[in-house]
């Protein structure tokens, strides 16, 4: 670290107030006294391993010195971030800081809980659920909270105003996509190439429905900031057209997309003038779309405290990039970052992180994010990569390595299984089984001491004390369905790429203790 950087994370340690009497600096025990509730004194190494030998899921709600300080501070001035890599607490902060909030709010909002925690999707929620279980069991002040994905949010809202919205699968949408770039909206008359479908309909996502833009004229003269391929006037208004056909196409059948729903959302709050929040807490921020940053900061008047955004822009697994103070959110001064990871050890990091590859990052408050200082003072077993002839032979091999773990006393519900596709998950589940192993999906419901087994996308936000990482060979990570052609567009194409890394660094460093990956034939790109 630079001499800046250093005294930067020092201080985010130190007291608020000074100790009122002359300190001894080279009196350690009366140093640790005087830090109540952040240091727990234990008799010896057999104490210490009483302690490690709780369920795994007590371990989801600790809290050490620099998150306390940041979940526990009396107040904002107004909206606060806190960032960091894989591991370093965000979440549990977020969780803190949720049932700090709730513990102080005496009143109700006008249209409900007076704090909402949210995410980006259904699963993270309901995980999330569960882990405030286990931090809050007053029932009074866990009904202070609601719990639910901004999708779910926006679609309440647009519910209450006009009965409610039917969402367009995407299957339907790609369609109506091909259709309108096969009708020849999308190409200049004899000159210039034509775009593709996923070209349009991230155009629509990521320009045009990320700023709202209702006017031709005002996407004719917008900024296109991270789309790499430039679009003379001409191929806008035809861009712009095609989106319209689209756009005519979902309202005739009474059908919106998700994004949708949040502008709709948004326009509905603002046009009554209500707020539904008194505070409202952000897990995983960084994957949210601009439309839903919006809906959000219409749900909760402008106020000290307002909202409490965790964020890690290395785990971006999602399309959105965004800068919260164009859309009227203010963190800058009020950020906080996260070093040290409490969740994984340094052997799985040392090996992870060089996964994310050279590229750099930009956070949501516009500046660069680093993983300068990122490190864990854990140290376990280095990852093991193991490479297999056939699918046969790995799956074999997976269900060989998930039984030595459970003989060496983990639990089943503490191993997790990803892979890059819901098929893939799906073989896997099915051998495990075949071995008499327990398995479940990683969405499914209820207390089953079991496997865990799905996505490398359904991973996120969750952990594990043993994870294995199956199928990360060339032709499947990264996944070429999930790639722009560079061709059609360099930037979006590198995006892409840097988007198919975080999925695997975020799948890999859901482990606590142990780190298993496997490939068949050659190994992926991105595999060190």
């Amino acid at each position: 670290m630079s001499v800046e950087e250093a005294w930067a994370e020092v201080a985010q340690l130190l007291p608020a107030e000074p100790p009122a009497e002359p300190v001894d600096p080279g009196d350690l025990v009366s140093a640790m006294e005087r830090t109540p509730g952040e240091v727990t004194f234990v008799s010896g190494q057999e104490e210490l391993q009483r302690m490690l030998a709780h369920p795994f899921a007590a371990w989801r709600t600790f809290l050490q010195p620099s998150q306390r300080k940041i979940a526990y501070r009396q107040s904002y001035s107004g909206p606060a971030q806190v960032t960091g890599g894989a591991g370093t607490g965000k979440t549990v902060t977020a969780l803190h800081r949720t049932a700090f909030l709730a513990g102080r709010a005496d009143q109700p909002a006008p249209a409900g809980p007076p704090v909402l925690l949210t995410t980006f999707t259904r699963n993270l929620a309901e995980a999330l659920d569960a882990q405030l279980g286990l931090l809050i069991d007053d029932p009074v002040a866990r009904g202070r909270i609601e719990i639910l994905n901004v999708d779910r949010l926006a679609y309440r809202i647009v519910k209450e105003a006009r009965g409610n919205p039917v969402i367009a699968d995407s299957l339907w949408l790609r369609q109506r996509w091909a259709e309108a770039e096969g009708a020849g909206l999308a190409a200049l008359a004899g000159a210039g190439p034509s775009f593709s479908p996923v070209f349009l309909q991230h155009e629509w996502d990521q320009v045009i429905l990320a700023q709202d833009l209702r006017t031709e004229q005002a996407y004719l003269t917008c900024l296109r900031t991270g789309r790499g391929r430039p679009l003379t006037k001409a191929q806008r208004s035809l861009a712009w057209q095609a989106a319209e056909q689209v756009a005519a196409e979902l309202k005739a059948a009474h059908r919106s997309t998700f994004i949708q729903l949040a502008n709709e959302a948004t326009h509905l709050l603002r046009e009554s003038g209500r707020t539904l929040y008194q505070h409202v807490i952000v897990d995983e921020a960084q994957d949210l779309h601009p439309a839903q940053w919006r809906l959000l900061r219409a749900a909760v008047p402008q106020a000290p405290d307002d909202m409490f955004i965790s964020a890690d822009p290395h785990q971006r697994i999602y399309d959105s990039r965004v800068s919260l103070a164009s859309l009227g959110i203010q963190v800058r001064g009020r950020s906080r970052r996260l070093t040290v990871n409490y969740r994984t050890t340094q052997e799985i990091l040392t090996w992870a992180v060089p996964l994310l590859g050279p590229a750099p990052v930009t956070g949501l408050d516009g500046e660069a994010d680093s993983l300068t200082g990122y490190r864990s003072p854990m140290h376990g077993r280095r990852p093991l990569i193991h490479p297999a002839a056939t699918r046969q032979e790995e799956l074999a091999t997976l269900a060989e390595r998930i039984s030595a773990w459970l003989a060496s006393g983990i639990e089943p519900s503490a191993i997790g299984v990803a892979a890059r596709s819901s098929s893939l998950a799906h073989q896997a589940s099915d051998a495990l089984k075949a071995a008499g192993i327990p398995i479940l999906a990683l969405a499914a419901q209820g207390a089953k001491n079991a496997v865990r087994a799905g996505t490398m996308h359904g991973m996120k936000g969750l952990e594990f004390q043993a994870v294995a990482v199956i199928g990360v060979e060339q032709g499947t990570v990264p996944a070429p369905a999930a790639l722009t052609p560079a061709s059609e567009d360099p930037l979006a194409h590198d995006h892409d790429l840097q988007r198919e890394r975080c999925v695997l660094f975020v799948a890999c460093t859901r482990a606590r203790d142990h780190l298993y990956v496997s490939y068949v034939d050659r190994p992926s790109p991105f595999l060190p």
